[in-house]
């Protein structure tokens, strides 16, 4: 019961926020310039300086361990090419692709991860090396994905060529790779500029669910259900479904088992709509599986809990 009440306590307030940015926008204390910000700010500021902060202040030298950054690299992968193939057999149309792949994969690690896994342990144990390993690759994956099946395509252009350039210039894959040399050579930042950081970080999570509650479209979205709840199934049992017995198998337990869990199961990152809405893909179904992850991820990852608990292994 006491992990439910947390899983509560997780997302209800989450959802709460979108909700929020919905009202706002419908009483005009908030309007479409607004979330145009938001989001340029949560994606070339906020989220990045979140991202280095918590990479930055691991500790992942001591920490390391190829087996564990070697699964979640691996099972990323196979999850984001299983699931593209996927899209690619059932959808019709091809625009709601790359927002419907990055939603199905893409989790809220970095966001939610840390504060779940110190919920249920003392430490966050090896959440630190499963963001680094599996965060890099969520937006590497997000933006090759989201450049092919991108509504606005640049006549003449490579897909590849584009997709390089995008990788390259992206805010969130710079933070991390910067981040790391900080980790592994323990480099403190005087106080100053982490409370700094700190004041900017915390604004990343708050703007991007007020954005996607203002740009939410609710009759938009009853058209985009079919995918949402296909998206959702995969995001939240699918794929923990499929790969926590491995890890198992691997000999995994407790934080690990953990970290694998929330990289697995967790609700769909709000930078995916984000990241949708900027390279000009399907940002309202972007949003719904968002909406519904959060949501429904308050009972499934209970559930996760309450079994791998049953068997011993957290």
């Amino acid at each position: 019961m006491s992990n439910f009440i947390y899983a509560l306590n997780a997302t209800i307030p989450v959802f709460l926020v979108i909700l929020l940015g919905g009202l706002f926008r419908k009483w005009n204390l908030i309007n479409e310039e607004f979330t145009k910000i938001a989001n340029k700010l949560v994606f070339q500021v906020c989220l990045p300086v979140l991202l280095f902060q918590d990479i930055a202040g691991s500790n992942i030298r001591e920490d390391f361990d190829i087996r564990f950054s070697l699964y979640c690299m691996i099972v990323t992968t196979l999850c984001f090419f299983g699931i593209w193939g996927f899209a690619e057999l059932i959808f019709k149309d091809k625009t709601v692709i790359g927002s419907f792949v990055q939603g199905s994969f893409r989790s809220s690690v970095a966001i939610l991860g840390l504060a779940f896994v110190k919920n249920v342990y003392s430490d966050v144990g090896m959440t630190p090396l499963m963001l680094v390993s599996c965060v890099p690759l969520y937006n590497i994956y997000s933006v090759i994905v989201l450049t092919f099946r991108s509504s606005e395509k640049i006549e003449g252009a490579s897909p590849i060529k584009t997709a390089a350039k995008n990788i390259l210039r992206n805010p969130i894959i710079i933070a991390i790779f910067l981040g790391i040399p900080f980790a592994l050579f323990d480099v403190e930042f005087p106080q100053i500029v982490t409370k700094t950081m700190g004041s900017i970080s915390c604004l990343a999570s708050p703007l991007a669910l007020l954005a996607i509650g203002a740009g939410f479209e609710g009759k938009k979205a009853i058209k985009k259900l079919k995918p949402t709840l296909i998206g959702s199934s995969m995001k939240l049992i699918i794929q923990p479904l499929l790969f926590l017995p491995v890890a198992v198998l691997m000999g995994f337990r407790n934080q690990e088992l953990m970290a694998i869990l929330i990289m697995l199961g967790s609700p769909t990152t709000s930078t995916s709509f984000i990241m949708a809405k900027q390279m000009k893909n399907d940002a309202t179904l972007s949003a719904s599986i968002v909406v519904v992850t959060t949501l429904v991820s308050a009972v499934t990852l209970t559930l996760w809990i309450y079994v791998l608990k049953g068997l011993s292994l957290l």
